[in-house]
């Protein structure tokens, strides 16, 4: 009787937060080294937290990554693959096999995963839905970096996105986008899933990895950044906390925050429901980015 008790428990206590998150727009950056995991449990992890989002009247919009994917096809080819400031260098050559593993094999899986669970999903290359311009980066000198067919999104199109919440079916994107000169780009799911969070207004942007969050130091769970403050970012970078992948991960995170995205988290995806114990329990999981 006890664990029955236990559970009303844990219901009461979503219970603002449903009634709180009701109709609102979630983004959900789908990412990590769970997707690829062997075990359908890992995998459908996060598809599972979306379906329920789904059934509680919350509308989640999903982009997901697939670097290892990409890096394994790449290899396959026998391109090496190269990162510059977390970016991975994207020549003619491995841009169309970046949209292959992204928009033809990554995301129609992701789609399948949530419609087998219960849920309604579509999915869309990004090549459809984000407008881009080249992203070219630059040294601690000032110096230009160029890192290929790499994009920088400019624009969103939301008339598909928004006719899926219209009909309650889940949006699944891949973080390619087309540039004004018709050509493909590769870009960071982080950087997509924040721009699209902030063109849709969304009340939350939820990015899953394989980490717990930021961590002071890599190593050590214990060392978890529960609040990260706008301000500290400049001094974690400096200190080599944020560096390599994470650097468009904050970056994102604050952009989204300052366009008034309420909140904005890093979440471990490979813990069981973490989405769903981030969003409905009064203590949540991982790293939350807070204004100043």
């Amino acid at each position: 009787m006890q664990a029955l008790i236990d559970k009303a428990a844990t219901l009461m206590e979503a219970l603002p937060y449903l009634q709180k998150f009701r109709s609102q727009t979630f983004v959900v950056k789908y990412g990590g080294s769970f997707m690829d995991s062997p075990d359908p449990e890992v995998r459908g992890s996060v598809a599972r937290d979306v379906v329920f989002l789904e059934a509680v009247g919350i509308n989640p919009v999903v982009v997901h990554g697939g670097g290892k994917a990409i890096t394994r096809a790449l290899e396959q080819s026998g391109v090496k693959t190269e990162f510059v400031q977390g970016q991975r260098r994207t020549s003619a050559e491995t841009v169309d096999v970046v949209e292959r593993v992204l928009s033809r094999e990554i995301n129609p899986e992701i789609v399948e995963m949530i419609n087998t669970l219960g849920g309604k999903a579509r999915g869309f290359s990004g090549a459809d839905i984000f407008t881009c311009r080249k992203k070219l980066l630059r040294t601690p000198d000032g110096q230009e970096l160029d890192v290929g067919f790499v994009g920088e999104v400019t624009a969103v199109n939301l008339d598909p996105i928004r006719q899926c919440i219209w009909r309650s079916v889940t949006p699944v994107i891949s973080p390619t986008a087309r540039g004004e000169d018709g050509q493909l780009y590769n870009c960071n799911a982080d950087v997509a899933a924040a721009q699209m969070a902030i063109a849709l207004k969304a009340s939350r942007l939820f990015f899953m990895s394989d980490v717990p969050g930021l961590l002071r130091d890599p190593k050590d769970p214990s060392t978890l950044i529960s609040h990260l403050r706008v301000e500290e970012v400049d001094g974690l970078k400096q200190a080599g906390i944020i560096d390599k992948g994470m650097i468009p991960k904050v970056d994102s995170a604050i952009e989204a925050v300052r366009a008034g995205v309420k909140k904005v988290a890093f979440i471990d995806g490979r813990l069981q429901h973490s989405a769903l114990l981030e969003i409905f329990t009064d203590r949540g999981v991982g790293t939350e980015v807070v204004p100043d």
